[in-house]
C-alpha cells in the first residue's frame, strides 16, 4: 500500500493538472465564441453563392467551364482537414478514421492528398499516398489568404486535368458538444437533377451566364474552402472545450478518491500508534 507522502504528491500533481485543464477550457470557450460568430456570418453567403451557381450551371447546359467538366473519377484529390493540436477528444481521430475508410471504400485508382492541419499531415505522410500540398499551423491566425492558396492548387490541378474530382472531409460545427463528419465533392460542381431543376427558383441572369460562371466559380471554390476551415476551427474549439471540461471533472473525482484513501491510511496509522501505546502501558503495569 502506498504511503501518505506518495499520495500527497499524487494529489498535488492531479490538482496542478486540473488547473491546466480548467484554464484550457476557458481559453477554448473564448476562442469558440469568436469562431462561432465567424462561421455564422459565413454560412448564408456560402449557401446563397452555391445555390446561384448550381442553378446557373444546371439551366445553362450549353455553357462549358473548365471547373464544371465531369470526368470519370480515376484521379482524385482528397482534402483532409484536421487540427494542428491535440487535446480535443476524438476530433482528429474521427477525421483520420473517416478518411481512411473513404479511401478504402471508394477504391480510387489514383489518389493525392492535401492534409490541412498538423495532425493529419503527421499521420498521412507516413503512408504510401502522395501528398500534393500541405498546410500546417494556419488555424492560429486563419485568414482568407490560406483558403486562396489551397483553392488555387485545387483549381489548377482540375483545369489541367491532373485530377478528375476533388473531395474534402472535415468536422462540421453543430454545437459545443456535437461535430458532424462531412464528406463533400468540391469539383466538379454538382448540378441539380431534372426534378430539382423544375422545383428550383428561376433567375434572370445579368450579365450573361458565361460571365457569371467565369467570375464566380473560382471565388466559390475559394470561399467554400474558407467556410470549411472556419467550420473545422469552430468544431475544434468546441471539442477541446468539452474534452477539457470532462478532464477537469475526472480530476476532481480522482482527487476525492485519493483524499479518501489518504485519510484511511492516516487513520489506520494513528489507530496503530494508539494501540501500541496502550499495549506498552499495559505491559509496563
Amino acid at each position: 500500500m502506498a504511503n501518505t507522502i506518495d499520495i500527497r504528491r499524487r494529489i498535488r500533481s492531479v490538482k496542478n493538472t486540473q488547473q491546466i485543464t480548467r484554464a484550457m477550457k476557458m481559453v477554448a470557450a473564448a476562442k469558440l465564441r469568436r469562431a462561432h460568430d465567424r462561421i455564422v456570418a459565413a454560412r448564408p453567403y456560402s449557401a446563397a453563392l452555391r445555390e446561384v451557381l448550381v442553378s446557373v450551371a444546371t439551366r445553362v447546359e450549353s455553357v462549358e467551364h473548365p471547373l464544371l467538366r465531369e470526368r470519370e473519377e480515376k484521379r482524385v484529390l482528397f482534402v483532409i482537414v484536421t487540427a494542428d493540436k491535440g487535446l480535443c477528444g476524438a476530433f482528429n481521430a474521427n477525421v483520420i478514421k473517416g478518411a481512411t475508410n473513404t479511401l478504402r471504400d471508394r477504391d480510387w485508382p489514383e489518389v493525392q492528398l492535401i492534409p490541412i492541419g498538423r495532425k493529419g499531415n503527421d499521420f498521412f505522410r507516413r503512408r504510401q499516398i502522395p501528398i500534393r500540398h500541405q498546410a500546417v499551423n494556419i488555424f492560429q491566425a486563419l485568414a482568407l489568404g490560406h483558403a486562396t492558396d489551397i483553392a488555387k492548387t485545387i483549381s489548377d490541378d482540375f483545369v489541367s486535368e491532373k485530377v478528375d474530382a476533388v473531395y474534402v472531409i472535415y468536422n462540421e460545427f453543430r454545437s459545443v458538444i456535437q461535430q458532424t463528419l462531412r464528406i463533400e465533392r468540391l469539383l466538379p460542381l454538382e448540378r441539380l437533377s431534372e426534378e430539382q431543376a423544375l422545383e428550383a427558383v428561376e433567375y434572370l441572369y445579368e450579365p450573361s451566364p458565361e460571365l457569371i460562371l467565369q467570375e464566380l466559380l473560382p471565388k466559390h471554390i475559394e470561399f467554400q474552402i474558407y467556410r470549411i476551415l472556419l467550420e473545422s476551427a469552430a468544431a475544434e474549439h468546441g471539442a477541446r472545450m468539452t474534452a477539457m471540461e470532462s478532464a477537469t471533472k475526472n480530476a476532481s473525482e480522482l482527487i476525492d478518491s485519493l483524499t479518501l484513501t489518504y485519510n484511511r491510511i492516516r487513520q489506520a496509522s494513528i489507530t496503530k500508534e494508539i494501540i501500541e501505546i496502550v499495549s506498552g502501558a499495559a505491559a509496563a503495569k
